[in-house]
């Protein structure tokens, strides 16, 4: 049996009883079902269930205060939905407060909750497939809605996994319909679920395609295998009882940014991480516990900021931990603000506002309490002041725990220095944080492995808790990889200059404990100076500059270039714009470079322009996170190399030596997921391979695998798949495709997909199975692919600009061929893929290159078909680029029929893919193929001019054909009658066609009876009644649809 749509919903279905949820099917609670549960096909709340659900979670509260409760569910508040939707959440996981009069006629409070997360058991869970909504004159049917109470709190869209043109990113794109369509079934909505059965993802109403992410594992503990239907290990893992009201409660996050709120679900890793760390804290705080929580170690950019903020907001609700008081640990003031941001985001979840010690006398302020309380700050405030050797007890509580951001850092340690000017040791911050602290308990969290070497770590925190790394973040779409270039053969300077630098850096051991003043002694100044000179400086600039527009030519995105000083920050920036003056601007909302960096009003004057307070650095952000603003380069020296996100940025440039976490975590940068963004790519001036190996010694070999890839990979990966499509084009010249006048580029393109078409069909002509076949034929397309994938990467190499003009003329072939499959509809990869600039470049085109326009011909329209055209594509030389040309008019005039007369519609199709069938067998040639297309053309034609000849109209000609289907009906009846049917038929049920009818089983039985009336009446014979009753049907949805919304 064929695995169809209806196979993936059934299968659902099936996994979601078996998980406790009762099924119905939508027609049985329509409003006109067998067991109604609506009133119209407008509500999608079942409010007899929600009633029932309320009354019984809240048996003690009168009625008055439960409906009072309902009213506020079911009546909008909020004109847009996201807001809708984010009011509602708050209802649904803080309850709802209401007042009622009392029988003493006194005004009281109390809290209904309209879902019991205490008791899964005491809720109603139900599945629906094919629930039909009506809204403004929409008509929407979502595969599977799932309520809890009534309330509609997950849609799931299925695709067919066997079918090639049904993805997931159809089921998203459907989901998107329906989210502006019928926006009111989604104001309760949890999540969203796009699947074809074997992909599958999960996603929130205002996540974009990259951010529906899959979810690999059950119970947090395994991974599902390879090969295992995702959509089954997805609705086992988030869908039962405990698991989905959990997500609900506790790990459902709203936000507001430029364009509008936002709503973040978390994912797999963040919910099974935080719940394991929970678990964790309570043994550790424990009173016999040994306070080490533990390190959760989760890759960076795959949300470490939420997992604390989750992890906090069940650490406040749990009453194990006895209402604990938090301290979040950062250590660098810009962290702490950014830390400090997310946690106001997830202010509903840890039931307070968070608050930042500004000093020590501050942070024991806010410790003076029994319990509670979520208090940032940073650990240079655990910091003895002079002269004193201990630091002063702040609070000896045991219910605090201490949340260290980035635990692995070396100040986190116990060991001592002696200071021998004033003869006190000085201990790590560990040591003066247990001192202030002493039974507290701690937990690590960090975006790097702990290495091997590194003993304070686990003697803080404990060992890891949790491992999400960079394998897996990539896998599941969370990160992309992460390419490395170098680039030091490119800065040519004196042999003597060479080894004087190499060998200062190799000698500066960074400590990212120091501060800027200790940074400028001998040894950091000495390198500075070598690493900063003018001359230096001019070469790097010259080859940034031309890197990164080749790089943006081939990949739209931005860099982050990483300097050794603020003074080399504001050189290089004055050697950038000396190159490119219109990148300059004073102007921070404007400029294509801008630097981004601390300073005071006793720097040098040049410097004033580049140094501003947080509201700047927050602005120049948001320029660098949106990708349609003109600024392309920030420069920094040490911000924004921990805790920033800007998922557009894809290129690094590092010319500044650093090493261990601190290089991991700063490349980190350009490996946020965006839209077609292959990878992010690491550009090396100064020479951190090395360090770059050692930092990934500690990570797994896929891990390695991942990270730090030589950029010689992607450029001989590239050079390969270059090479590749070019050997197709042996023997042909399409140099004058790329340098020859607009004229004679077009002739070339012409004759280019020409000679694709003919080695696809030499290579299909050699393979026996159809689906061998089929591949052949997609052969090239598929190859340049590939290639622009690997270009997208290696764009900036020498290699990849010696063949740019060749990609992007491969580029506008397959542009061409993609055009005339599937009715000339292109998927969004397609049409949106980096390097389709290229092919404007190469093809001096805006549009995606129209394989009829190639042809010669103008117009789409079938009515230009007259048989001179006819003959004029039968004369043609280049026998597969007209019969591609025609196959794509046909196919389209085969789709605008299919929304008219779905019987012409059928037998055309019919025809046309037999055609195409037995030419992509071999069974007829190109010539052959391309008469048969004519004939099929000429009949087309035809077919236009019979319902005139008849005396119907289109509609009725419709009706006439699904009639006339039947050849034998045509002998008994005769022309005339079938014409006088039709016309009835038409009339009838235009006249009685209602809202919904096709959908409702009801309504459709109305019109069978109908139909079968009709065609007694005029005496259609009863053997073939039956078939021509499901064709009418079937043809008066199509026509009468537009009648019915």
């Amino acid at each position: 049996m064929s695995i169809t749509e209806d196979i993936v919903e059934l299968a659902a279905l099936e996994t979601l009883q078996e998980l406790g949820w009762s099924y119905l099917h939508g027609s049985v609670i329509a409003p006109d079902g067998s067991a109604p549960e609506r009133r119209s096909f407008g509500d999608v709340v079942l409010v007899g269930r929600l009633e029932a659900a309320v009354a019984r979670i809240n048996s003690d509260a009168p009625e008055a205060a439960r409906n009072e409760a309902i009213r506020r569910v079911l009546t909008g508040e909020l004109p847009s939905m996201v807001e809708e939707n984010r009011r509602i959440h708050k209802l649904l996981t803080d309850g709802i407060d209401v007042e009622f009069r009392d029988d003493n006629g006194k005004t009281t409070a109390t809290k209904i909750w309209l879902i019991d997360f205490g008791r899964a058991d005491a809720n109603d869970w139900l599945a629906v497939n094919q629930f039909t909504v009506v809204e403004n004159r929409a008509n929407r049917r979502p595969d599977v809605v799932l309520f809890v109470n009534g309330l509609p709190l997950a849609v799931i869209e299925l695709k067919n996994a066997a079918a090639q043109n049904a993805t997931i990113a159809d089921a998203f794109n459907q989901l998107q319909t329906y989210l502006h369509q019928i926006p009111s079934l989604f104001s309760t909505n949890a999540v969203l679920i796009t699947s074809d059965g074997m992909e599958a993802r999960i996603g929130s109403i205002t996540a974009d395609a990259e951010r529906f992410m899959p979810w690999r594992t059950v119970d947090g503990q395994e991974f599902a295998h390879r090969g295992t239907p995702e959509l089954e290990t997805l609705l086992r893992g988030v869908f039962t009882r405990e698991n989905l009201l959990a997500l609900i409660r506790d790990f459902i996050v709203f936000g507001d940014k430029g364009d509008g709120p936002f709503k973040i679900i978390a994912g797999y890793h963040q919910f099974h991480g935080a719940q394991k760390a929970v678990g964790q804290a309570i043994e550790a705080t424990r009173p016999d516990g040994d306070r080490k929580i533990g390190v959760i170690w989760h890759t960076q950019g795959s949300g470490k900021s939420l997992l604390m903020a989750f992890f906090a907001g069940l650490a406040v609700k749990s009453q194990a931990l006895e209402n604990p008081t938090l301290v979040v640990l950062t250590d660098r003031n810009d962290l702490d603000d950014q830390l400090f941001g997310t946690f106001g985001l997830c202010r509903d979840l840890i039931r307070q506002n968070p608050e930042q010690a500004d000093s020590r006398q501050d942070l024991k302020q806010l410790l003076d309490k029994a319990a509670g309380g979520v208090v940032f700050t940073t650990v240079q405030k655990f910091s003895p002041e002079r002269g004193e050797e201990n630091f002063p007890l702040l609070s000896d509580r045991r219910n605090i725990i201490v949340m260290a951001d980035e635990a692995h850092r070396s100040q986190y340690g116990f060991e001592s220095k002696l200071n021998r000017e004033t003869g006190l040791r000085r201990y790590g911050y560990a040591h003066y944080i247990r001192q202030a602290m002493p039974n507290a308990s701690f937990i690590g969290f960090t975006g790097t492995p702990i290495e091997a070497a590194d003993i304070n770590t686990p003697a803080i925190f404990g060992e890891y808790i949790d491992i999400y790394d960079i394998s897996r973040a990539v896998e599941d779409g969370a990160t992309v990889p992460i390419y490395y270039e170098s680039r030091l053969a490119r800065i040519e300077l004196n042999d003597d200059e060479k080894p004087l630098i190499d060998a200062e850096i190799e000698a500066l051991i960074e400590d990212e404990s120091l501060t800027e003043a200790e940074k400028m002694k001998a040894k950091w100044s000495a390198v500075e100076a070598l690493v900063g000179a003018d001359k230096r400086l001019a070469q790097v600039a010259a080859d940034m500059v031309a890197h990164l527009e080749a790089r943006i030519d081939a990949m739209n995105g931005k860099a982050m270039a990483v300097c050794m000083s603020r003074r080399i920050c504001v050189a290089l920036y004055d050697q950038i714009v000396a190159l490119r003056p219109d990148w300059h601007s004073t102007d921070d909302s404007k400029g294509a470079v801008k630097i981004v960096m601390t300073g005071a009003a006793s720097d040098p004057l040049d410097w004033q322009q580049h140094i501003g307070a947080k509201k700047r650095r927050d602005d120049l952000a948001k320029r660098a996170r949106n990708p349609d603003d003109p600024l392309r380069l920030v420069i920094v020296c040490d911000m924004w190399l921990t805790g920033f996100d800007a998922p557009c940025m894809n290129t690094m440039y590092i010319d500044k030596p650093m090493r261990g976490h601190g290089l991991m975590q700063a490349i980190a940068r350009v490996n946020r997921v965006f839209k077609d963004k292959p990878g992010g790519l690491v550009v090396d001036y100064i020479g951190v391979a090395q360090n770059l190996r050692n930092a990934l010694g500690q990570y797994t070999e896929s891990d390695r695998d991942k990270t730090g890839k030589n950029g010689d990979l992607a450029i001989a990966a590239m050079m390969e798949r270059f090479e590749a499509i070019r050997d197709i084009f042996h023997g042909f010249d399409y140099r004058p495709g790329i340098d020859g006048a607009p004229r004679d580029r077009l002739i070339c393109l012409g004759a280019a997909i020409d000679w694709v078409l003919r080695w696809q069909e030499a290579l299909a002509a050699k393979q026996k199975e159809p689906e061998d076949k089929k591949r052949a034929h997609r052969r090239y397309c598929d190859m340049v692919l590939g290639l622009s994938m690997a270009y997208a990467l290696a764009a900036a190499s020498d290699e990849g600009r010696a063949i740019r003009d060749d990609v992007g003329f491969f580029q506008a072939i397959r542009a061409a061929l993609v055009k005339t499959t599937a009715a000339g509809k292109i998927s969004e990869k397609d049409r949106s893929f980096a390097v389709q600039q290229l092919v404007d470049r190469a093809v001096a085109s805006s549009e995606i290159i129209d394989i009829l326009k190639v042809a010669g011909i103008q117009s789409p329209d079938i009515s230009i078909l007259s048989d001179e055209f006819l003959m004029e594509i039968g004369k043609m030389e280049k026998k597969n680029l007209a019969l591609e040309a025609l196959k794509k008019l046909l196919n389209g005039e085969v789709v605008s029929r299919s929304r008219t007369n779905l019987v012409e519609a059928r037998a055309f199709s019919h025809r046309l893919e037999d055609a195409v069938a037995r030419y992509h067998a071999g069974a007829i040639s190109a010539v052959e193929m391309l008469q048969e297309l004519i004939a099929l053309a000429k009949d087309m034609q035809a077919a236009r001019a019979r319902g005139e000849e008849q005396g119907l109209s289109p509609e009725e000609v419709a009706f006439y054909d699904a009639l006339a289907e039947n050849e034998s009906a045509v002998e008994a009846m005769g022309n005339d009658k079938l014409r006088l049917i039709a016309h009835e038929l038409l009339e009838q049920l235009r006249g009685n066609v209602t809202v919904d009818w096709h959908q409702r089983e009801s309504a459709r039985a109305r019109m069978r009876v109908l139909v079968k009336r009709i065609l007694k009446k005029y005496g259609y014979p009863p053997d073939l009644a039956d078939e021509a009753v499901q064709t009418v049907l079937a043809q008066a949805e199509i026509l009468l649809r537009e009648i019915s919304a």
